[in-house]
């Protein structure tokens, strides 16, 4: 059985996550991208403390399809060392959690 996951990500702007979250769901490596605009993040960068407004990727995915997102979010992203969390989801509506399995299986697993 497939392992459900949210994995969080940031980007440097708008546009450059709803490039990454269109990339993710068309490559169905993601079921569902959420995108939170306008989040400051501060953060410890090459010895000095940052602070900098970034948009917020919330992307619903499987265990199994981890590796895949994290390179297509490396290819399409600006950053030099990107955010990339996996979180495991420990429950959750069995219908939402059916429905992100499938949108995200490859043909092979169907």
């Amino acid at each position: 059985m497939a392992e459900p996951i949210i994995v969080l990500m940031t980007a440097a702007h708008l546009e450059e996550a709803e490039s990454i979250a269109q990339e993710l769901v068309n490559k169905q490596l993601a079921a569902c991208v959420n995108i939170v605009p306008n989040v400051v993040s501060i953060y410890r960068w090459k010895n000095q403390v940052c602070r900098d407004p970034e948009a917020l990727m919330i992307a619903k995915t499987t265990r199994e399809r981890f590796a895949q997102l994290e390179q297509a979010v490396r290819h399409g992203h600006s950053y030099e060392v990107p955010e990339i969390i996996a979180l495991p989801i420990v429950d959750g509506s069995s219908s939402y959690l059916s429905w992100l399995i499938e949108s995200v299986a490859s043909p092979e697993t169907l």
